[in-house]
């Protein structure tokens, strides 16, 4: 019954005219963000968190949701149209999608995906909104020691899992647990690496970071490469948007499989979004009496990966609120998001701010049928987007960027950062180093660091505490095998073949 109340209480929050409102702004701003080539859920939600810094916590973080899940669609628009993903979740769909949009059916491969993105994305809610609760229960019996533990399997893993090589990967980490120490120590309230500058005795900013890595250095490595605006495609009408009868079953398959996959892999923190898209395709090509057809436009070869793309984004969501752990890199920005505004996700936010948790968790399914009816009539509209010169629209993000890293906090020091990261970004990027083991690092290191001196409190400097409680020793002892794992390259990304995640 209580799980029935904080369901009402949470549609009663998300469809409030105000919060509506943010949610098809985020929405639309997520799918034109996911749309443009070079940007992605990462670099989107990480140059639009400035927008919501002088707003109240649950639209600000319901509208910063709807860009991170309007993203995951957003991507599939231009894979579809023109053979270039917006960003790398999206590739898996290209195989087909843009063999669908060469035989004049680009139509009904974005009408599939827009339909698989709105059931998988709504029962992964449902199911989200049975085993919030109870897991949150559960979580509240961790203690600290516990806590730094599942902290350090959240690390361990998206910074082994989300590089091709474990070395550079561990090293950017390094960066980010640096980075994440300079400012005022926590206990003894003196300065820490701040080498005497004063604007750095607050701390290195998360958003010249993020946004520098991110932002600023997709930029320069587009301006390095340019390409000419994609020609636009014909999509046809609502009509044209839908599957023929026959292959109605074949779809209805793919996207009940493509769900179950998507929210099971959800559940585990470190996955990264990209395995679960490649994970449902390759499900599929197995199951499929002809295989060899898929590459050359089979609709189920677009709805599979589509439906565990938003699957995967709604389940995602499950680590990151009752744990505190976010299980990828763009989640670790959304995860800074609510820290800016003074929101920690974990099993006490359950208690402490009803409102807020259920309030978002019910805007993920009002999201997802706002994407369902805005983007199919608006289809079209985006296609055109992509004629776009190149030359007006990177100019213009870098702008904003700016603008928006200067607004945080009025200053011009934060946009030296950011300008700074970001050249450091490209430098990362050209070595084929990944950085989003920085920016989860950045995140999780205080949280880390408050968790370890909890325990040695607890102890009274014993560190023997964190292998004498069972759940904690448990916890390490998955931290190293997945460290030892990675270092035997026999981790899951290198078994499927997939990319990873920026």
């Amino acid at each position: 019954m209580d799980i029935v109340q904080h369901w009402l209480h949470g549609f009663a929050v998300a469809t409030t005219p105000e919060n509506l409102l943010f949610v098809v702004i985020g929405s639309v701003l997520g799918t034109l963000v996911g749309l443009l080539p070079g940007l992605g859920p990462i670099e989107g939600t990480a140059i639009l968190i400035p927008l919501t810094y002088r707003m109240e916590p649950i639209p600000a973080l319901i509208m910063l949701a709807a860009i991170y899940y309007g993203a995951m669609y957003g991507g599939t628009i231009s894979s579809v149209l023109v053979n270039v993903p917006g960003e790398g979740v999206s590739v898996v769909t290209c195989f087909d999608g843009y063999q669908m949009a060469r035989q004049g059916r680009a139509g009904v491969a974005l009408g599939v995906a827009a339909i698989g993105s709105f059931v998988g994305g709504t029962i992964a809610t449902v199911a989200l909104m049975l085993v919030a609760l109870p897991l949150a229960r559960v979580a509240l019996a961790i203690g600290p020691p516990e806590m730094f533990a599942l902290l350090l399997i959240g690390f361990v893993l998206v910074a082994t899992l989300g590089g091709r090589r474990l070395l550079p990967s561990l090293l950017m980490a390094l960066v980010g647990l640096l980075l994440a120490m300079v400012g005022m120590d926590p206990v003894r309230g003196a300065p820490r690496l701040a080498f005497g500058v004063p604007e750095l005795y607050d701390g290195i900013g998360f958003i010249p970071v993020v946004m520098g890595l991110f932002g600023v250095a997709e930029i320069m490595l587009a301006l390095e490469h340019p390409t000419p605006p994609a020609p636009g495609a014909r999509v046809g009408g609502l009509r044209g948007m839908l599957p023929s009868r026959e292959e109605w079953p074949r779809v209805a398959g793919a996207i009940g499989r493509g769900t179950l996959l998507g929210f099971l892999l959800g559940l585990i923190p470190g996955i990264g979004a990209v395995i679960p898209t490649f994970a449902a395709y390759a499900l599929e090509k197995r199951l499929s009496r002809h295989p060899e057809r898929f590459g050359t436009g089979v609709v189920e070869g677009v709805a599979a990966p589509e439906t565990a793309n938003n699957a995967y984004a709604n389940a995602s969501m499950v680590p990151l609120l009752t744990l505190g752990v976010p299980g990828s890199p763009t989640l670790a920005v959304l995860m800074g998001a609510f820290i800016i505004h003074g929101v920690t996700p974990g099993a006490f936010l359950f208690r402490e701010r009803p409102d807020l948790v259920w309030g978002l968790i019910a805007s993920l399914y009002v999201g997802n049928l706002v994407l369902l009816v805005l983007n199919l009539p608006m289809v079209g509209l985006w296609a055109r987007l992509l004629e776009l010169p190149r030359a007006y629209l990177y100019p213009a993000i870098l702008l904003f960027a700016i603008i928006g890293c200067y607004s945080v906090r009025q200053s011009l020091f934060d946009v030296g950062l950011m300008l700074v990261f970001g050249v450091l970004g490209y430098l990362v990027r050209k070595l084929d180093w990944p950085v989003a083991p920085t920016v989860l690092a950045l995140i999780l290191a205080p949280l880390m660091e408050k968790a370890l001196r909890n325990s040695l409190e607890m102890s009274g400097g014993d560190a023997s505490i964190f292998v004498t409680r069972p759940i904690a020793a448990l916890l390490l002892g998955v931290a190293a095998v997945a460290l030892v794992l990675a270092a035997a390259g026999l981790g899951p990304i290198r078994r499927l073949g997939a990319p990873p995640e920026p």
